[in-house]
């Protein structure tokens, strides 16, 4: 009954639609820094959990003056052209990569609510302690600019829930500049929710702080889960009122305004090429596309004609594993258009995303999502869609002979897919080497997690930490995920087969499989997810002036991986409570 499954495409990937075909090189490592070598993108997110761990920076090499600190916007002002009207009033804008755009300060005393040492410290070389400074709060809510900053809203357009959008752009974002750090490594700073530009369409430019709160937490815990990911610096928040219809219904109330600063090595998307290909802006597109690949993909030989063939190719790997590790920590991120997807394959624009937590395939974080066109078990099709719009826009730029290389290219989209998560479900399970039932043995499981409607994330957690022994006299005591699992009654069926291929792995302990499953640096089988009922719970708490649970979150997602007393005693890891099943997230916000 279950040879059905032999494809891997368990309830998870709708791959039937999919046409397999040309597969790219792909390393057999199911760490994050399996494929760094071939993509900057990648490599940026990968070496920043290799050095988040070593990096030996001491106070003395810290900056503790911020008058030190400085961005630079030289770079993107001398490469790409910007728009030649000034003002942050909302219009049409045409032939250009940026405007020109002066963040609105935040009104009434503003309170930095959390801030991330490992970003502040790892990546920006401040001392944490400058976070406590009225120069941090008004440099990072908008109230001040940088030192060397030409504050920009960058131009893009995007397809939207299937159709074409037009204009869109950074309706409440503010590029900030480029930091340079010890390290080498180069950084865009970004506000988020720091007012009107010309993008801002019918908004106000302004972020309340439920979905700052979101963004701040689920971007720093999924770097730390070791998925590429933007980076957040800080939050701040306001006494500024901000009117909000949270569900769209008419039910406006105030809200109060906050700012995320946030960070990624590049916040050029799919979006960013469409905009200038179906505005005709060809040489515009060619120059941006120049500019990306010079600066990001540092192995394409920029004189290389087919240098455009080889940027998608990348595009389409990295996307792939992308969307490969969202599965692997049961993510939706909820919003999948072509704007929110980055050209260096990092997730970004955290909205209405959720975490799984029992196991279906039809998991919707998005409640404005009616049709449930970005549900969990439709993401990697939709990875395929985008990506078919992105060869869209580089049509104009590619040969007749390119375009058709190009679609062979992705047709490969599905195998490379379908390999990363294998790779990712097999070391999910401590399974080593090869065996030509691991398909079926995966999707086995995963049925019996959907009939039993089994939590997710604490099921690969308790498969990691239970013994063999245990797992032959179903011993699950305190193991709540493996126990509704136990239910089912092919259990015993699929616990056998598990079982007896654990036990031909060669010169592999029992221990060994355990530390494996569950270690940090395999970013495999974490213990603590950001659940939308915790976040909702920091939410309610820091809507009342009281951010303690916003800090202990960011303390806990810190070290997903390593069981905590007080994530244990704040039940993360425990069965959510009922309330969870009503909770609500919209694209309001």
């Amino acid at each position: 009954m279950w040879s059905t499954c032999t494809a891997l495409v368990f309830a998870l990937v709708a791959a039937s639609s999919f046409t397999p075909a040309y597969v790219l090189e792909l390393c057999q490592n199911i760490s994050p820094e399996c494929h760094s070598d071939h993509n900057t993108a990648s490599n940026s997110q990968s070496s920043s959990h290799t050095v988040k761990s070593k990096w030996t920076l001491n106070a003395s090499s810290l900056m503790h003056d911020l008058n030190q600190f400085r961005v630079s916007c030289k770079k993107l002002l001398e490469a790409l052209p910007i728009d030649k009207v000034d003002g942050n009033f909302v219009r049409t804008v045409k032939n250009c990569i940026f405007s020109k755009s002066i963040p609105t300060p935040l009104k009434g005393p503003l309170r930095l609510t959390a801030a991330s040492k490992d970003v502040i410290e790892g990546i920006l070389d401040l001392d944490a302690s400058v976070t406590r400074s009225g120069d941090f709060l008004h440099y990072a809510s908008g109230g001040r600019l940088l030192p060397g900053s030409v504050p920009l809203a960058h131009r893009y357009g995007g397809h939207q829930f299937g159709y074409w959008a037009g204009q869109l752009g950074d309706g409440r974002a503010h590029f900030l500049g480029q930091y340079s750090n010890k390290k080498g490594e180069v950084w865009e700073l970004q506000l988020k929710g720091s007012g009107k530009t010309p993008y801002s369409r019918s908004g106000d430019g302004r972020a309340v702080i439920r979905s700052s709160v979101r963004e701040f937490l689920c971007s720093e815990a999924m770097h730390f889960l070791g998925v590429p990911t933007s980076r957040a610096a800080s939050l701040i928040v306001s006494e500024e009122p901000v009117l909000r219809d949270q569900f769209y219904n008419g039910n406006v109330k105030a809200e109060r305004g906050a700012v995320v600063l946030r960070l990624a090595k590049s916040w050029f998307r799919i979006g960013s090429l469409e905009i200038l290909s179906q505005s005709g802006e060809i040489n515009l597109l060619r120059k941006l596309l120049n500019f990306v690949i010079d600066e990001h993909f540092p192995f394409i030989n920029p004189d290389n004609p087919e240098k455009y063939l080889v940027f998608f190719s990348t595009v389409v790997n990295e996307t792939a594993h992308l969307i490969a590790q969202w599965m692997s920590v049961g993510f939706a991120h909820g919003v999948c258009n072509t704007d929110n997807f980055s050209l260096l394959s990092i997730t970004i624009d955290y909205g209405p995303f959720g975490f799984m937590e029992s196991y279906n395939p039809n998991f919707i974080p998005n409640t404005s999502d009616d049709e449930g066109r970005y549900s969990i078990g439709a993401q990697a099709n939709v990875g395929l869609l985008n990506l078919e719009k992105l060869l869209v826009a580089l049509i104009p730029v590619l040969t007749q002979t390119q375009q058709k290389q190009a679609k062979i290219i992705l047709k490969g989209y599905a195998n490379i897919y379908q390999m990363r998560v294998h790779q990712i479900f097999k070391a999910k399970l401590g399974l080593l080497g090869e065996d030509e039932d691991d398909n079926d043995l995966i999707a086995f499981l995963l049925k019996v997690m959907e009939d039993t409607e089994s939590d997710f994330t604490m099921t690969f957690r308790e498969l990691s930490e239970v013994s063999a022994k245990q797992l032959l006299n179903k011993n699950f005591t305190q193991m709540w995920a493996l126990d509704d699992l136990s239910h089912h009654k092919h259990f015993s069926d699929w616990l056998n087969k598990y079982l007896f291929r654990l036990s031909r792995q060669q010169d592999d302990s029992d221990l060994d499989r355990q530390h494996r499953m569950k270690s940090k640096s395999n970013y495999v089988n974490p213990r603590y997810v950001l659940r939308n009922w915790m976040a909702e719970s920091a939410i309610r708490k820091a809507e009342r002036n009281d951010f303690s649970e916003v800090e202990l979150l960011h303390h806990i997602l810190s070290s997903p991986f390593v069981t905590q007393e007080t994530a244990e005693e704040a039940g993360y890891a425990a069965r959510p409570p009922q309330w969870a099943s009503r909770l609500k997230v919209s694209c309001s916000s």
